[in-house]
């Protein structure tokens, strides 16, 4: 029996969907299941043990090259849903299982606040696609796998990791959390805190570098994010905006404190079977406004993530 799972971008949707893989592997263990994923992406399911061959898709690539590099499949299991791997599905012509992408609800939420949305996480969305299999969830969590001599790298570059993790980055303005209210968050945590980002937060990461000394350790821009998630798993706490590695916290079973700007949770899409709380702003007529983000507050005041104050997450904080 063969499979192929269908998830292209991005970092967090494609950690969401390791369960699946996991739960097609328990269920036929001598079955090939493969993954299509965008290249820049192929690293959230390079060290996956579950699965056989990872297909990656170049930037460049046309879908039809794509396709005929596929070999032959009995199911597809779609997990994007999108004009992509309705292409994929049609020119591959075999069974095919599509979850349920809601983007009309998600539509009506942002564009006039009426939310439509059932109170049912994106996985559990995920995963009605293996109903026809016989297969349901083992309630596990999500997957996120880290090769044992990265965790050796980490270990003999950074011996000491601070227990509390504060993730800066998100990729789009709208989902991060003011620098200036890290800062306060920061001078009052009762011990240091470790940054994680990526080439974009360099720059924020300097600043609070420069301000604290050794009561941070900045590591943005200096991981890729399998490293990145060795850091995390040698963390007690997890101070994040709604992005990739608040999943990958999760994954690893962290104490999760998720911010949330202009997205929000009844998306189905916050920290999954992992210990956690939500900080939000819900007295806006103007939240959610999009259902992934902008590079600008629509209303020039930003108050979803400005009105979370620093005192709310240190509240939080074990």
């Amino acid at each position: 029996m063969r499979f192929l799972v269908l998830r292209f971008s991005s970092i967090g949707d494609i950690v969401l969907t390791t369960p699946v893989v996991r739960l097609l592997r328990k269920k036929f263990p001598d079955a090939t299941i493969d993954y299509a994923v965008k290249s820049q992406y192929e690293i959230c399911v390079r060290h996956n043990p579950y699965l056989n061959t990872i297909h990656s898709l170049h930037p460049k690539q046309s879908l039809f090259n794509f396709v005929s590099t596929l070999p032959r499949y009995d199911y597809i299991i779609d997990l994007h849903n999108n004009l992509r791997t309705f292409q994929i599905k049609t020119l591959l012509n075999v069974k095919a299982y599509s979850f349920p992408k809601l983007n009309f609800k998600k539509w009506l939420y942002t564009q006039f606040k009426l939310n439509k949305l059932p109170d049912i996480h994106i996985v559990d969305r995920y995963l009605m696609t293996l109903k026809a299999f016989g297969i349901e969830n083992d309630n596990e969590g999500l997957d996120f796998f880290i090769p044992q001599e990265t965790i050796e790298k980490i270990f003999t570059q950074y011996s000491v990791i601070p227990r509390i993790a504060i993730v800066l980055g998100a990729t789009y303005f709208t989902k991060k959390y003011p620098l200036s209210h890290i800062q306060t968050v920061i001078s009052q945590l009762p011990e240091p805190a470790v940054l994680l980002g990526g080439k974009s937060e360099i720059y924020e990461g300097e600043i609070l570098e420069k301000q604290f000394g050794n009561k941070v350790l900045n590591l943005c821009g200096k991981l890729n994010l399998t490293e990145s998630a060795a850091v995390l798993q040698r963390t007690d706490t997890v101070i994040t905006n709604d992005t990739g590695l608040m999943h990958i916290a999760a994954a690893l079973k962290k104490y999760v404190i998720s911010l949330w700007g202009n997205t929000t949770p009844h998306f189905g899409m916050y920290p999954y079977q992992t210990e956690h709380v939500i900080l939000e702003n819900n007295t806006l007529p103007c939240r959610p406004c999009s259902k992934i983000g902008y590079h600008n507050c629509p209303k020039k005041h930003f108050k979803c993530m400005q009105d979370i104050s620093p005192q709310e997450i240190l509240n939080k904080i074990k």
